[in-house]
């Protein structure tokens, strides 16, 4: 090969490459813009239909956020019970969509509960944005508050999360979280209460003055 074809041959894999490289980036760039479609139209349809504060239980005589002792029923009861989705979630270990709770992107102050027995799981301020189409904590509220088992599923070795109180499924710990625990509990919104501070002030005051 003389010096007139190596240097056309060299010019045209260079080309590839630059080529390559540049549809990697538009798919990169795709794929973020996408996920930001994704949460929005999520977000924008569960919002006319879904209640942040999701605080009526009244036919779930378990859920309690001021009883700390386990609760032990068994699944054809919590099927009784439960909402049919929270029920597969937490009960038959299943994962919602991502990118269909209106948890994953909020930013509101307060406090998130296990939406099974209303154990306190998660604080507004450890919550945080991964990317991962699920809402994401870097830190429990309290070392009681999950219960760690290991997942080996769908051929992969993890960490399953479940709740402290009635051991529903919640999702997975991961060691790619940012500090100061470098965790990223991914959890299921549908198994996911939330109140405001606002309104947990509310209810305290009022109570006091009662």
């Amino acid at each position: 090969m003389n010096f007139g074809s190596a240097m056309i041959k060299l010019g045209r894999d260079a080309g590839i490459v630059l080529l390559a490289l540049t549809m990697e980036q538009c798919s990169y760039s795709q794929t973020a813009n996408q996920a930001k479609t994704n949460r929005q139209t999520a977000t924008n349809s569960q919002a006319k239909t879904t209640s942040m504060d999701t605080t009526k239980h009244e036919n779930n005589p378990a859920y309690s956020r001021k009883d700390s002792s386990p609760v032990d029923l068994g699944n054809d009861q919590w099927k009784k019970i439960l909402p049919e989705e929270v029920y597969r979630v937490a009960r038959q270990k299943g994962t919602e969509r991502p990118w269909t709770s209106p948890f994953e992107s909020s930013h509101d102050v307060g406090t998130y509960y296990c939406a099974v027995c209303g154990n306190a799981l998660f604080r507004s301020d450890t919550k945080f944005e991964s990317g991962c189409g699920w809402p994401s904590f870097y830190e429990p509220i309290s070392k009681t508050s999950i219960i760690y088992l290991p997942d080996n599923t769908l051929g992969m070795k993890r960490t399953e999360v479940e709740c402290g109180r009635c051991k529903s499924h919640l999702g997975h710990v991961f060691n790619d979280g940012p500090p100061p625990t470098g965790l990223r509990y991914c959890i299921n919104g549908v198994v996911l209460d939330f109140e405001k501070a606002k309104d947990a002030e509310k209810k305290y005051n009022e109570k006091e003055k009662g």
